[in-house]
């Protein structure tokens, strides 16, 4: 063979070795650091103090619902258990009442046990509505409103999961309706792992 048919063929692979190279390694994306979450004791499903301290060194996500709920808690419920099939075990998942006068521990013990939580990785969480209230508000920078003892939604609240890295800060909002959002956070958080 012609040794410019050689020369040709080997600037061929090498060029299309480079630049398979360049498209199979896309950058890694930077997420932004928003806001850092206050330090808060809690109240988890077993009735033990929680401190936000046991989540250092962890990434964990965290949804605000309440067990009575007959709208989108159940389906925000039903997705973070999809989280926790999907996601590595070293990530933590943090259910935060805001419905604290009617879940008490052992309601949020048997919520749990009923929507398949994992013991020390799911954790339930509820306390006084004087600390609930400006924790979602200010902590989290989510909507919450307490409606009435009367209706059959008693509180407002965010249907968002929220992202927060090992040091407290918050990483991204989802949109718990969303799949595609749902799809982002899966990534984002595995993202975070490495």
């Amino acid at each position: 063979m012609n040794n410019r048919i050689l020369w040709g063929i080997l600037l061929l692979v090498m060029t299309g070795v480079v630049l398979r190279s360049s498209i199979v390694r896309p950058s890694p994306l930077i997420l932004p650091t928003l806001t850092q979450v206050p330090p808060f004791q809690l109240i988890d499903e077993t009735g033990q103090p929680f401190q936000s301290a046991a989540l250092k060194n962890h990434i964990w996500i965290a949804d605000f619902i309440f067990t009575s709920c007959a709208g989108q808690c159940p389906q925000m419920t039903e997705k973070m258990l999809l989280l926790q099939r999907r996601l590595p075990a070293g990530i933590h998942l943090v259910s935060i009442s805001v419905d604290p006068a009617r879940d008490t521990p052992e309601v949020l013990e048997a919520y749990a046990r009923h929507n398949r939580a994992e013991a020390g990785r799911w954790h339930f969480l509820t306390g006084s509505p004087e600390v609930i209230g400006p924790l979602v508000q200010q902590g989290f920078r989510l909507s919450y409103a307490e409606e009435g003892e009367n209706l059959m939604e008693p509180v407002t609240h965010s249907t968002r999961f929220v992202l927060v890295d090992p040091e407290g800060w918050i990483r991204g909002y989802y949109d718990s309706t969303d799949p595609k959002a749902l799809e982002q956070l899966i990534r984002e958080a595995v993202q975070l792992v490495h």
